[in-house]
């Protein structure tokens, strides 16, 4: 005869979120991480501070080239977000579950009035909590940096485009976050989890780029003879390049930072008939646009969620 729970499933589920958050601020790990990931934003803005000053005049959107422009040897503000983000999340999450194992401290826990799904939630709202804090401070930091340098304030669409693109990163984030704590309930070892997680994040980072072509032309192969064979061969192409979510995050951000941005895949002549070339699209229609990429990540973050929560309720846990 199985005993059933009483009470909420989530007593307590902010108490782990909050703990779970001052631990991660109060530990060296993050200390670590968001050094490095500040000292490198304040390097491309001021390196794009420098470019914009040196080759803008007047500009509708000032602000928004503070986190799109680039100059060498350094990559654009973006660009530093895509590669590092996922660092940050893989960090807060790999050892989420598989640490209290190795610690024997997961029994000790969950003898409290804790169920697993507080224990599980409140540890990855306790990731998203600390996320959320460092890139609000980040995007607060180049905006900061941008008044003082340029001594223009930015206007109501770029701060609406900017906080657009905040929330992107913080979704980019959580699909990462939710990586790590998938491989933190199915993998013992917190050295293991880390690893499969960095591995899975280099396949889609540097390797994935290179393998969608050379699986788009085996799976539609070109035809001479007929021209909508390549068009095929390039929405194949496109379709498995968005499996990954550095290529969603990357054009979600060009269309809201880049207003002039009007299609985020083929775009025939027709259907450029009457359009302004180079014109800015209002903010609703670039929400529009990037809305199935937001939508993606955010799907792609609940599957991962989940099977953490599948594989983490069917675990024995012993004293």
């Amino acid at each position: 005869m199985t005993r059933q729970r009483e009470g909420s499933p989530f007593a307590g589920l902010s108490t782990v979120a909050l703990k779970e958050a001052a631990d991660h601020m109060n530990s060296a790990r993050i200390h670590l991480v968001m050094l490095l990931v500040t000292l490198t934003a304040i390097g491309s803005v001021y390196a794009a501070i420098g470019q914009i000053k040196a080759t803008i005049g007047e500009d509708q959107f000032l602000f928004l080239r503070l986190f799109t422009t680039a100059q060498q040897p350094l990559p654009s503000f973006v660009s530093f977000l895509g590669f590092l983000i996922p660092l940050v999340a893989i960090a807060l999450g790999f050892d989420a579950i598989n640490g209290e194992y190795s610690r024997r401290t997961l029994s000790r826990v969950l003898s409290q009035p804790i169920y697993r799904d507080a224990l599980l939630t409140g540890k990855f709202l306790g990731g998203l909590i600390v996320i959320a804090i460092c890139l609000l401070t980040l995007w607060l930091l180049v905006t900061g940096l941008g008044i003082l340098s340029l001594g223009l304030p930015p206007g109501g669409e770029e701060i609406a485009r900017g906080l657009a693109f905040l929330f992107a990163s913080f979704v980019y984030a959580g699909v990462w976050l939710a990586v790590a704590m998938a491989f933190s309930t199915l993998v013992k070892s917190p050295a293991t989890s880390a690893l499969c997680a960095l591995t899975l994040w280099l396949v889609f980072t540097v390797f994935w780029p290179m393998l969608t072509p050379l699986v788009a032309g085996a799976v539609a192969p070109v035809d001479l003879l007929n021209p909508m064979t390549a068009v095929h061969q390039i929405a194949v192409q496109q379709g498995l390049a968005r499996i990954s979510p550095n290529v969603l995050y990357g054009e979600a951000t060009l269309a809201l930072l880049n207003p002039a941005t009007r299609s985020l895949g083929l775009l025939f002549p027709s259907q450029l008939s009457g359009a302004l070339m180079g014109a800015p699209l209002p903010l609703s229609a670039s929400l529009a646009l990037v809305w199935p990429q937001i939508a993606g990540m955010i799907a792609a973050l609940i599957v991962l969620f989940t099977i953490a929560y599948v594989s983490f309720q069917r675990q024995e846990i012993r004293a």
